[in-house]
Parts: C-alpha cells; sequence; structure tokens
C-alpha cells in the first residue's frame, strides 16, 4: 500500500554499526579527556588553596608561639633583674605553657672573648641542651629564633640579648616545645590531603556527567550527519534504479529506429510512442526529484496566501473524478469552508497525491472520500479509501521515498507521498497515515488555519 520517502530502514539499520561504534569511542575519549582536564582544573586550585592555608597557619601558629617564648623571656628578664643583677640571676628556669614545657638559660659574655658562656647549664637537667651557636648569634643581632629537632621531639629556640641596669649584658635562651603545635599542623595536612582527593573525585564525577551531557548534541549531529549521508547514498542509488528502466526503453527504441532508419515513420510509430511515454515519464520523475531536493535543502519556495481548503480540494478531487471512473470506483467530496495560509498551487498537488493514491488502492466498486473540516486552528483534510489497508509493520515507512509495499503492483517512482509530506511540512503542518477500523487506509493533513498561519516564503 501507498508509496513514499528515502531508502529501506532494513539498509538503513545496522549499515553503520561499525561507525558508530567508532563515534561512540571518540566521544567517550572526548567525555573523559573533559573530565581529567576538569579534574585536573580542579586539583591546581585546591592544592593551591591547601597550600595557601596550610601555611598561613604554620604562620600563625609560629608567630604565636615566638610571641609566647619572647614573653617567658621578658617575664625571666623582669624576673632576674628585680633581683639585683648578674650576681644573684639564676642560671637557668623551667616554666609550663601551652600543655609542653618551657626551659630558659642564661648567657654572659665572656671578658674581651667575644664569646658567650652559658653558666649552670652543666648541672641543669633538660631535655635540650643549650645552643651557643644561637646565643653568640643574639649577641651580635639582638634576636635569634630556631627550629629543630632532638630526639625525635620538635622544638623552638628563642634567643633574645638584654642587659642589666648596670650595663653588664646577658641573654635569655628560651627552649620552646612544639610536640602540640606540630600534631596541629599534622592534623590540618592530613584533612586538606583528604578533602583535596574527595573534592578531585567529586568533580571528576561531576566533569564526566556534565561531559556527557554537553556531548549529546554533538553526539546528534554526528547520527544526524551519517544519516544524512546514508539516505544520499540510498537516495542516489534508488534514483539510479529509477532512471534505469526507462533509460533503457528510449535506448532500445533508438537502436531499433537506426536498424529501421530506411522504414517509414507509421511502421516505427510504436518505437516513437515508446520514446515519447519514456521521456515523459523521465521529465515527471526529474521532477519529483528536483522538488524533493528543494524541499531538503529549504528552498522550496511558497507563495502563500489565503486559500479556502474546502474549494481547493474539492477542486482538485473533482479533477480525478473520470480516471477514478475507470477503475470503478467513486470519489465523494464533503468540504467545510476552512481558510488557511498556503500556496494553491503546491496545496492541489498534496490534495491530487493523496487523492489517486486513494483511488490506485481501492477495488472496483469502492469509494474515496475527500473531507475537510475545522479543528480549532487548523484546518483539516482527509482522505479515506476501502483498500486493504497498509500493514502495521509498514506504517513508519509510508512517507519514505521511493519505497513501496511489498506485494504492490508496478507503477509510479515511491515519490508521491513523499512529495505530501514535504509539502505539508513546508506549511507547517503535519500529515499522518492510520488503519481504520471498517477497513482502508486513512491520512490526515493538518494545516494551520489562515490567522494561526506561520510566514513561510
Amino acid at each position: 500500500m501507498t508509496d513514499g520517502q528515502p531508502g529501506p530502514p532494513s539498509r538503513l539499520a545496522g549499515t553503520d554499526a561499525e561507525a558508530d561504534a567508532k563515534d561512540a569511542r571518540l566521544l567517550r575519549r572526548v567525555r573523559w579527556r573533559l573530565a581529567l582536564w576538569s579534574g585536573g582544573a580542579t586539583l591546581i586550585v585546591l592544592l593551591a588553596l591547601g597550600l595557601a592555608i596550610w601555611v598561613t597557619v604554620r604562620d600563625s601558629l609560629a608567630s604565636g608561639g615566638i610571641a609566647e617564648a619572647r614573653a617567658r623571656a621578658a617575664a625571666v628578664a623582669e624576673y632576674i633583674e628585680a633581683g639585683g643583677g648578674a650576681a644573684t640571676a639564676p642560671l637557668a628556669i623551667t616554666m609550663t605553657g601551652r600543655g609542653s614545657s618551657t626551659y630558659a638559660f642564661l648567657a654572659f659574655p665572656e671578658d674581651g672573648a667575644g664569646e658567650a658562656k652559658m653558666f649552670g647549664a652543666e648541672n641543669f637537667a633538660a631535655p635540650v641542651p643549650p645552643d651557643q651557636v644561637a646565643v653568640g648569634r643574639a649577641f651580635g643581632s639582638g634576636l635569634d629564633i630556631e627550629e629543630l629537632t632532638v630526639a625525635g621531639a620538635p622544638w623552638r629556640i628563642v634567643t633574645e640579648r638584654r642587659s642589666f641596669g648596670d650595663g653588664i649584658p646577658y641573654a635569655i635562651q628560651v627552649f620552646q616545645d612544639r610536640a602540640a603545635e606540630q600534631r596541629a599542623l599534622d592534623t590540618l595536612a592530613l584533612v586538606l590531603v583528604g578533602g583535596v582527593i574527595l573534592a578531585l573525585v567529586g568533580a571528576m564525577i561531576v566533569g564526566a556527567f556534565y561531559a556527557g551531557r554537553a556531548l549529546v548534541p554533538i553526539r546528534q549531529s554526528l547520527a544526524d550527519r551519517r544519516l544524512a549521508l546514508l539516505r544520499q547514498r540510498e537516495f542516489a542509488a534508488d534514483a539510479s534504479h529509477e532512471l534505469r528502466t526507462p533509460l533503457t526503453v528510449v535506448r532500445s527504441s533508438v537502436e531499433y529506429l537506426r536498424s529501421h532508419a530506411d522504414a517509414p515513420v507509421r511502421e516505427v510509430g510504436p518505437a516513437l510512442d515508446d520514446i515519447e511515454a519514456e521521456v515523459t515519464h523521465l521529465s515527471a520523475l526529474v521532477d519529483d526529484l528536483l522538488l524533493l531536493a528543494r524541499a531538503d535543502s529549504g528552498a522550496l519556495d511558497l507563495s502563500l496566501q489565503p486559500v479556502e481548503l474546502g474549494d481547493l480540494a474539492a477542486e482538485a478531487a473533482a479533477a480525478q473524478m473520470m480516471p477514478a471512473a475507470g477503475r470503478d470506483v467513486a470519489v465523494r467530496i464533503d468540504p467545510e469552508p476552512v481558510m488557511v495560509s498556503g500556496d494553491p498551487l503546491r496545496l492541489r498537488q498534496l490534495v491530487t497525491i493523496l487523492v489517486d493514491n486513494a483511488i490506485r488502492h481501492s477495488p472496483p466498486g469502492g469509494a474515496v472520500d475527500v473531507n475537510v473540516r475545522r479543528d480549532r486552528d487548523h484546518g483539516v483534510l482527509t482522505v479515506l479509501d476501502q483498500g486493504p489497508g497498509i500493514a502495521p509493520e509498514d506504517l513508519p515507512r509510508v512517507f519514505d521515498r521511493f519505497w513501496r509495499a511489498s506485494g504492490e503492483t508496478a507503477g509510479g517512482a515511491g515519490l508521491g507521498l513523499a512529495i505530501a509530506a514535504a509539502i505539508v511540512g513546508r506549511h507547517g503542518g503535519r500529515i499522518e497515515v492510520a488503519n481504520r477500523p471498517e477497513g482502508g487506509a486513512a491520512f490526515t493533513v493538518q494545516l494551520p488555519a489562515a490567522e494561526a498561519a506561520p510566514s513561510l516564503g
């Protein structure tokens, strides 16, 4: 039943399975590259942020520790200077603070030696011995700060130069246990590393998801392009097949005429008739192909104007009554007045195609009904036949080009309904086909009414 648009799905489906798989692999690679780029950018930002946080906290803890050590040194200086001078100064002092011990030693420069002497240090049991080199630096610069590890424990040494009221210089060296400070930094580093890893994994998952979403239009574009190329190949192959038969007849007739060059025209008349018939066939076929090509490229020009669809359908259907009578088929017309915006020539062609298709598939003694109604913002044209209907599996292919149902009698190139669909599409309408419960097929065309029609040209 019916004729139609590009090549059979049996050739379209599965033909480019290898190309599909190749595109899928390409898109997967692109998707994961985008996800890796997203994760890499996130990693760089998080590392920079984490490092900045760690350095800031480290410097803050160090500044706090140094300030506390210097405060302890000031307290020691106040204590020993209030005692009367170097003769009464204690040699070593033990304090506690911040949950760990803090030790302080006093140092005095040796006369004329340029070096410092740590008095009493040998008799004082402290985890960290006095640092003579740091004392020397403090006598020169006034303040020396050093961090070191002793027996696996972190310490900070703050050495500060002072002087008694009688002008005798001395240095206070404070040893500060940094264990709590280091634990805080280690904990912070662990939290930052864990956060970076979790954020990186999350960023890659989110990046992969959004990359997949972003690639959907590209995937669809690739599929559409491949389908378009495949349809072009099918179209070319089918067109070549349709053109071959009339060309073969023309070639045979020409050869016949050559072989009977001296024969009177009346004797070679059948050959001339064959040539004329096939040239007419070829001209019609080429016109149909050009119309479809223009529709595909959007170059099918329409001369839009208000059209009375009921009158136009009645005139076009009436023109088919004589061919229908030759097949013993009645054409019944029931139009209602509906104004649509359309091209009269193309709409007449649309009605002619649908009515001719219905006549060809109606049995002798049957009837074709052509109705026009208004449905809200649309004019609705229906063409009903009493033929055998359409096989359910063939319904999606009715408007395919060069398609004919199995068992279809020869005749026609299978382009009529494809042209009808193209005309309806250019008018901003919709065409559908369905089987009637009582038998036969029903073609329904919806066209925007004149006041609601789109502006096309």
